[in-house]
């Protein structure tokens, strides 16, 4: 009898999987496919060819996949290679309180194609993917102006807190912050702009939301009261630095595939106001594959002219972190994080980390979740790429996401250092 086992059959989004596969032929040419249906009933599915040991068995730790999505070993490779059937979708957790994704894990005893619906497998399993641990509490955040989802880890705490925000994608996205949540942190997820009241476009950063923000997390009783930390990628980032740098509530920061200047949009802070460097859009450009590789679009914020727009992040009260893939095709993210390290130096603040990956892309995001190197994007009139290589992007990840938890914790919880 054919058996296929993954464990844990319930777990974590970030969390590994163990896919093993016993009473095959020995030496026999399989296939492996993982299928999911998103909250709009769109499906993502991936693939991969094994050939079983001398006894019959395939065990994902150590079996290199022959073909298909990738190839290697690569425990992990069916969940990072699920790629949308509909082209240029992007798959993105909504529900994160009642529902987890549903990972359909299917054994055919030979090689098959996706074209070949027609086959039965051999045997199947059902996974569940949550984006919260259970106990984890959602609270809808509708105060003053701030508009976004609270989440607290089960307990008593006092938690560190978070604030944590996306980019340019706008409306309020949760899944980071259930997970961060289930792993210990009171994490606010923030909207900013597109979602319930707030403006439908990210004219201008009033950076007085964000403080307010951060006041609203640090008066929550569940909440360590000395300082916040912030996650945040791409425009989010470029944000999260600007809080850094002007706002005495942040402990801790983490610039992912971000830049080191305003760029585009107005800052305003009390009587600071922050010209944003205009973009040249003269300069995206168009795929083969009719996607818009926007990375170019930045000015040089080295022009004399652009220098008032570059952010103060010498200022900052806590460290600063920042987590770059090395082939982001949406940001130059390396040349801005290294800038920042430059003007960190010039200033004498030694608490500026730079983390770059090679073959990693614009979207870091926790482990588990598929490598998106495309997607369509509102806003834009065509989709927009993201960059990165499926295996290097993943373990990019994998990294990513122990070395976030672990700097917030150690930055949040202890008493706050000096800036030098």
């Amino acid at each position: 009898m054919i058996v296929l086992t993954a464990t844990p059959e319930i777990a974590l989004a970030d969390e590994p999987v163990q896919i093993r596969a016993w009473g095959l032929p020995p030496q026999q040419l399989i296939t492996l496919k993982a299928w999911l249906k998103d909250e709009k009933g769109k499906i993502f599915r991936s693939q991969a060819f094994y050939k079983t040991d001398t006894e019959g068995k395939v065990d994902l730790d150590r079996t290199p996949a022959i073909g298909g999505d990738f190839q290697g070993v690569c425990p992990m490779g069916l969940f990072w290679a699920l790629k949308p059937v509909t082209p240029f979708l992007r798959l993105m957790k909504r529900d994160v309180i009642g529902s987890p994704f549903h990972v359909h894990l299917e054994l055919y005893p030979n090689m098959v194609f996706f074209s070949d619906s027609e086959d039965p497998p051999a045997v199947k399993t059902v996974l569940e993917r949550w984006y919260v641990t259970p106990g984890v509490q959602r609270i809808q955040i509708r105060e003053g102006r701030v508009r976004g989802a609270l989440f607290l880890p089960p307990g008593e705490g006092p938690f560190p807190g978070v604030i944590d925000m996306f980019g340019g994608v706008g409306g309020l996205v949760e899944f980071r912050s259930g997970l961060l949540a289930s792993r210990g942190f009171a994490s606010l997820a923030l909207a900013y702009f597109a979602y319930d009241d707030l403006p439908k476009f990210l004219e201008s950063i009033d950076l007085t939301y964000f403080e307010e923000a951060a006041q609203i997390l640090l008066k929550h009783p569940k909440v360590l009261s000395d300082g916040v930390g912030v996650v945040a990628v791409c425009k989010g980032a470029e944000i999260a630095l600007a809080m850094a740098s002007y706002l005495p509530q942040v402990k801790a920061t983490i610039c992912i595939n971000g830049t080191n200047a305003i760029n585009g949009t107005v800052l305003t802070y009390k009587d600071l106001c922050v010209e944003g460097i205009p973009y040249e859009v003269e300069k995206v450009l168009v795929t083969d594959i009719g996607a818009m590789d926007i990375r170019n679009m930045m000015a040089d914020m080295r022009s004399p002219e652009y220098q008032d727009s570059i952010l103060p992040l010498e200022k900052a009260k806590g460290p600063i972190l920042f987590l770059v893939g090395e082939k982001d095709h949406n940001y130059d993210s390396l040349k801005f994080a290294k800038e920042a390290l430059a003007r960190a130096n010039k200033f004498g603040k030694s608490n500026v980390y730079v983390r770059s990956f090679p073959g990693a892309g614009h979207l870091l995001e926790p482990p588990g979740a598929p490598f998106c190197m495309v997607s369509q994007f509102p806003f834009f009139p065509l989709p927009l790429m993201w960059g990165g290589e499926l295996l290097a992007h993943c373990r990019a990840q994998e990294t990513c996401w122990r070395e976030t938890q672990d700097f917030l914790r150690t930055n949040i919880t202890r008493p706050r250092q000096s800036k030098l």
